[in-house]
């Protein structure tokens, strides 16, 4: 009668932790940055240290790459070699734009590209792409002449700094149990394979192509037509093609980060007539917007891309021009860099969301299928539920599809997403339980052959649901019930 509590516990906690988690993990993410300002002011002053300083923090809070002492190792190797070298992209952007844009592309390609070598060159590839992006609000990382270090050495110290203060917040943090321990297992992820085509590279190669003409054109446009306000238009084609997961996903996460942008800048001109003339205030709306940015970040892109933008236009309103006119200016930049980013995601080497979605269903049934293989000594949930959250970060724009289509199509790939997800609860707790059943077995490789028929797909995994259920019922009717009822509801709160 008690076996199955664990699991409940479990599910509970993870519904609670919801707003909780990315709560303490911004909390986290905020004293580190404020600690590191508060060195980086000493060694170095001036904006340009101060805004790498913040960047850093945040990439490091969101890579986790000082999860372990391995992990740590390689970023305090790594940093500073990347924030020199940004600061020399930064130096080229200021002296030689021509050049220097041709070395942003070029980073910001590799960044998209080393995604194909597993999880930690992904953490390393974000590690990359995020100084290179502060590159377009403070190209240039110049120290005060009070510096009490050489200006060559500023990035590295600021690189080490960012990296010391978000470990030791993130040990402190788990210490204090509000976050979850550090777990070794890996999450899923598919091997890097070449397309059907045969010809056309991986979906990670496509990608990191579709960046670099994105981004080209955008620093064509802006160097030739825009002269010194070059710099949104190239931010915003980099926001709509970042993280992208086929041509749906890019259309409807750049219209809700094109809102969000300008959302954000309207906001900004407000708060900026408030703290006009005073950098101290501006400073503090900067880090509360931040703040907000990545505790809502996990709530939808919309909230990030709003409150990235609010920070940097509010970064930027401390120029000597008129509040009103950077307005429509960087409104007018958001939708050209909005149209070249789309362009590029759908014109350029394409990637068809359908197949990503068929690839997520693949990996979450076979994920399953190991997981209750009786011939596997030992089996646990953890990488099912991996890929079924995978699974549920792209049904959002799936779902918004079938919204505006439900009688243009019968069939309709959020209807596959909703199936496999309804079956979470029931799967969860027989693997938990070290259940086989064969019945569930069967329904499984019944679904995982139909992925090849897409006609069959949704009742197939409408009978693995009915498989799970019954097997689950027949267990434990009550707790199963009752987790159902928490993951049904988590999946609908999922934007």
């Amino acid at each position: 009668m008690n076996e199955p509590r664990p699991a409940w516990i479990r599910m509970a906690r993870s519904g609670a932790s919801a707003l909780t988690r990315p709560l303490v993990e911004a909390v986290t993410t905020m004293l580190a940055a404020l600690a590191t300002l508060f060195c980086t002011r000493f060694i170095a002053p001036g904006a340009g240290p101060s805004v790498l300083a913040v960047v850093l923090c945040l990439s490091l809070s969101r890579s986790h790459m000082d999860r372990d002492l391995r992990g740590r190792l390689e970023a305090a190797l790594a940093l500073p070699l990347i924030g020199f070298v940004a600061t020399g992209v930064g130096l080229l952007l200021r002296h030689a734009p021509w050049l220097g844009a041709t070395a942003f592309i070029a980073g910001m390609f590799l960044s998209i590209w080393l995604r194909r070598f597993g999880p930690m060159a992904r953490r390393a590839g974000r590690l990359i792409a995020l100084p290179f992006v502060a590159l377009l609000t403070v190209p240039h990382v110049h120290a005060a002449a009070d510096s009490a270090i050489p200006p060559v050495l500023v990035p590295i110290v600021v690189a080490l700094l960012s990296l010391w203060w978000v470990t030791v917040f993130h040990l402190l943090a788990r210490r204090l149990r509000l976050l979850p321990p550090v777990t070794n297992e890996p999450a899923v992820a598919a091997p890097a394979t070449a397309s059907k085509e045969g010809m056309r590279p991986i979906a990670s190669t496509r990608m990191a192509i579709q960046m670099a003409v994105a981004l080209a054109l955008s620093f064509v446009v802006g160097y030739l037509c825009f002269a010194e306000r070059w710099a949104w238009i190239v931010l915003t084609a980099f926001i709509v093609n970042s993280g992208n997961r086929g041509r749906l996903d890019v259309a409807y996460k750049s219209g809700l980060r094109v809102l969000g942008a300008a959302a954000g800048t309207v906001l900004a001109m407000s708060l900026s007539f408030r703290a006009a003339g005073d950098p101290t205030a501006t400073g503090v709306w900067i880090l509360v917007a931040l703040f907000f940015g990545v505790w809502l970040r996990p709530l939808g892109y919309a909230w990030w891309a709003l409150f990235v933008t609010l920070a940097l236009a509010l970064l930027q309103s401390l120029q000597p021009e008129a509040p009103s006119l950077l307005l429509w200016q960087r409104l007018e930049e958001i939708v050209i860099g909005a149209l070249i980013g789309l362009a590029s995601a759908w014109l350029v080497l394409p990637v068809r969301s359908s197949d990503v979605l068929r690839r997520r269903l693949a990996d979450a049934l076979a994920a399953m299928s190991e997981a209750m293989d009786p011939a596997i000594a030992e089996r646990t949930p953890a990488r099912v539920a991996d890929a079924l959250d995978q699974l549920r970060d792209m049904a959002a724009p799936f779902r918004a599809s079938r919204r505006l289509m439900r009688h243009a199509s019968a069939r309709q790939p959020a209807d596959w997403i909703d199936a496999l997800l309804a079956c979470r609860a029931s799967a969860i707790d027989i693997i938990a339980r070290g259940g086989t059943p064969g019945r569930v077995r069967q329904a499984i490789g019944a679904a995982r052959k139909s992925l090849r028929e897409p006609d069959t797909l949704l009742p197939a995994l409408q009978r693995l649901r009915e498989a799970l259920d019954q097997e689950g019922a027949a267990q434990s009717p009550t707790t199963l019930r009752a987790m159902q009822q928490t993951s049904a509801q988590q999946d609908h709160e999922t934007p």
